[in-house]
């Protein structure tokens, strides 16, 4: 029987405790690999990142043309609105100045051919007004008093009830539902 030899197990644990110079240097080399694919990782992420900002400045830049072209565009088109706008009503007055003029030139018309003439012409200009959103307002008598439409001129006793329209001075006029004039009206006063 043989006894065991405690010199290689003392080998043995001395071997796990030092390491060798080759168990040095390929921990060395796998830090070192495992830093440069780190840094190659990094690298590639600080591409992807750049591209991806160069490409969102590109879009912000495009947006703010866009958005400025059109504010351009807007901006032209009121102008031509505002420039423009009076070419229809002017093109709608052109007959009642055509009527006015060839009544006019009539120099032996009789009181009656006159007021025919007029009357027509009002009914021309009337027409005009109100194919361009120009309405009167000319309240009946006895209609109530409405402040946004209505000015009453005076408060006169009547029979009619309280605060309804006795008589119209003056019609009043609205284009597009907005009062460019109101009614001048007198108002019956309360009893």
């Amino acid at each position: 029987m043989s006894e065991p030899n405690p010199k290689p197990v003392q080998d043995n644990q001395t071997a796990s405790q030092t390491p060798a110079s080759g168990d040095f240097n390929d921990i060395t080399a796998a830090m070192a690999n495992f830093e440069a694919e780190a840094l190659n990782k990094c690298q590639a992420d600080l591409a992807e990142l750049q591209a991806k900002s160069a490409e969102l400045a590109d879009q912000y830049l495009r947006a703010k043309a866009d958005a400025e072209n059109a504010r351009r565009r807007a901006d032209d088109e009121i102008t031509k609105a505002r420039k423009f706008a009076v070419e229809s009503f002017a093109d709608s007055m052109l007959p009642v100045i055509d009527s006015l003029e060839a009544g006019l030139a009539i120099k032996d018309a009789s009181l009656e051919h006159i007021r025919e003439g007029s009357e027509a012409t009002l009914r021309q200009l009337i027409a005009a007004l109100e194919r361009n959103k120009v309405v009167a307002i000319n309240p009946a008598v006895g209609a109530k008093f409405d402040p946004h439409l209505h000015q009453a001129i005076s408060v006169v006793p009547s029979e009619q009830e309280a605060n309804s329209v006795v008589s119209v001075l003056q019609k009043g006029y609205q284009i597009a539902e907005r009062v460019m004039r109101p009614a001048l009206v007198t108002v019956a006063a309360p009893k």
